[in-house]
């Protein structure tokens, strides 16, 4: 399995862990000039951006550690290209996290981090 074939493998199992849990995807691998989102969705009033980190063993630390600041700022510029072409006004409810999954544990971060300019 290539690295795009296993990126799209842990980013169909996040979507079925966060559909359990209510969450309604409205988008996976959305791309644009500004960078990627994995999983754009909704969480009750909340348009929620997440990234899908995999690990398989605890050596390279967990996925939510390979979030770095510099992959922050470039979700954050995709997440204002995608609120912009939709039309998403500033005083909607949004919101960052993270779906690590490790080895066989699944944990979802919400709120994994704040708005980065």
């Amino acid at each position: 399995m290539n690295s795009r074939e296993k990126g799209t493998y842990y980013e169909t199992l996040a979507c079925e862990y966060l559909t359990d849990r209510g969450f309604v995807v409205l988008e996976r691998n959305f791309r644009c000039p500004a960078g990627e989102i994995d999983v754009i969705g909704r969480d009750g009033p909340w348009l929620v951006f997440v990234e899908v980190k995999a690990r398989k063993s605890p050596v390279s630390g967990s996925g939510a550690e390979a979030v770095t600041h510099a992959k922050q700022k470039k979700i954050c510029r995709a997440a204002d290209y995608y609120r912009t072409k939709h039309g998403i006004g500033d005083f909607s409810p949004i919101r960052y996290d993270c779906v690590s999954i490790d080895g066989e544990q699944t944990t979802w971060y919400k709120a994994a981090f704040e708005h980065v300019f």
